[in-house]
């Protein structure tokens, strides 16, 4: 009892403190101000989106180079590693080119490390293309392994630089390419990097092919780009940004030119003057490192774009596709319910799908039911043979037993 009524004196005398402090309004909203103030700094210390739910989980961003022969993609890749390092950016380096000799970085996986180039070669009599293509398709199976790889590090990275075969047409335009770009786009923000060769671009109609083979990997795989003009230390890539703002400065550079190419190249630039609008373009030089951080800021706004617009996108299709296999399989269950209720129990044949096939089908499984009953009739005749014998031959042996008796 004297417990209890110490804590009531105790309770009484904590509710008559806080009587003043109700009073005084003006300290307490001055507090509470105060309060809401470090609450939104640390808030903003800590980067977190008010759109984004309790459980996301940061994910690396999926950044695959491709490019022309030649254009510097290998380089390039090797000037992105360095630059990660230096701003302490973790990275992961990919490299799915399995006829390259030597790389001047070290990847983390490598397709070397799994499938050899020269013995694909020798086995399948490929030559090099194939031997490339080939290898990647071997790779390309097991690459949900690489997946869930990426994934168990996904906390620890912030970027996975991917390194595409030297031949674009072997990774953009083939089945094990978009298997490996899909796979990565339906996990992780994915964008794509083409490299352009500048010096080699200055040529209105090399570059005009350059951008239809972008527009083309865009179109295809229905994710994020970014055009990378290389080698900005040879010859600077404003020229090439003009071009893609103003289709009349690109007019002006085809004058010269009345051959028919340079007319296809003047109707192709207007078809592409929106494409342009919608395309981000900067200028790096993988030898010297300059537009580095230019080209890391445009990956990040392409990281949101596929955030807000592609995998809207991406999940549109995949429920598309999960609906169309749904009612496919819904539909054979139907078939098939009809098919045993006419039946009655009996033998159902299911149906192949291919028209006049479903005839030949039963007219097929009756010739097998009469061939198996003839097969029947005849084990049962060579039954009753083997009978026949075996009694005669019964009668034999005792009418010798009979002869030779003493």
């Amino acid at each position: 009892m004297e417990i209890d009524s110490e804590s009531n004196v105790k309770a009484s005398e904590e509710a008559a403190s806080s009587m003043p402090a109700k009073s005084t309004n003006s300290s307490g909203a001055e507090s509470t101000g105060e309060v809401k103030d470090d609450i939104t700094m640390s808030m903003g210390n800590l980067q977190i989106d008010k759109s984004s739910s309790a459980g996301f989980k940061k994910k690396p961003v999926i950044i695959i180079v491709v490019g022309m022969a030649g254009s510097g993609k290998t380089t390039f890749l090797h000037r992105t590693i360095c630059h990660t390092q230096a701003s302490n950016t973790r990275g992961y380096v990919l490299n799915l080119d399995p006829a390259v000799m030597t790389l001047p970085y070290g990847a983390n996986i490598d397709i070397r490390d799994t499938v050899r180039y020269k013995e694909v070669m020798k086995q399948f009599n490929l030559g090099p293309n194939g031997g490339i293509l080939t290898s990647l398709n071997l790779f390309a199976t097991k690459f949900d392994d690489v997946v869930n790889v990426i994934e168990r590090r996904a906390d620890e990275l912030d970027y996975v630089l991917v390194d595409t075969p030297g031949q674009i047409e072997i990774f953009t335009w083939s089945a094990s390419g978009a298997i490996i770009t899909e796979a990565f786009a339906s996990t992780f923000p994915t964008v794509i990097a083409y490299v352009v060769d500048t010096p080699r671009a200055e040529s209105p109609n090399t570059f005009m092919s350059n951008m239809l083979y972008a527009c083309s990997i865009l179109y295809k795989t229905r994710l994020p780009m970014v055009v990378v003009f290389n080698k900005t230390d040879v010859i600077q890539h404003q020229f090439a940004l003009e071009w893609m703002e103003d289709f009349e400065v690109f007019h002006a550079a085809l004058e010269s030119d009345n051959s028919y190419p340079s007319t296809l190249t003047r109707s192709l630039s207007l078809a592409l003057e929106e494409f342009y609008k919608n395309l981000r373009a900067v200028g790096v030089s993988a030898v010297t490192g300059s537009g580095m951080d230019a080209f890391f800021k445009a990956i990040q706004a392409s990281a949101d774009e596929y955030m807000e617009t592609y995998k809207a996108d991406l999940d549109k299709r995949r429920e598309e596709k999960e609906r169309l296999e749904e009612e496919r399989r819904k539909e054979n269950m139907e078939k098939l319910r009809k098919d045993m209720e006419k039946s009655g129990g009996g033998t159902v044949v299911l149906s192949t799908g291919l028209k006049g096939n479903d005839k030949g089908n039963t007219s097929k499984m009756e010739e097998d039911e009469e061939e198996e009953e003839e097969d029947e009739e005849i084990e049962m005749l060579s039954d009753d043979y083997d009978d026949d014998e075996e009694g005669a031959i019964d009668d034999d042996d005792d009418e010798e037993i009979a002869n030779f008796r003493f």
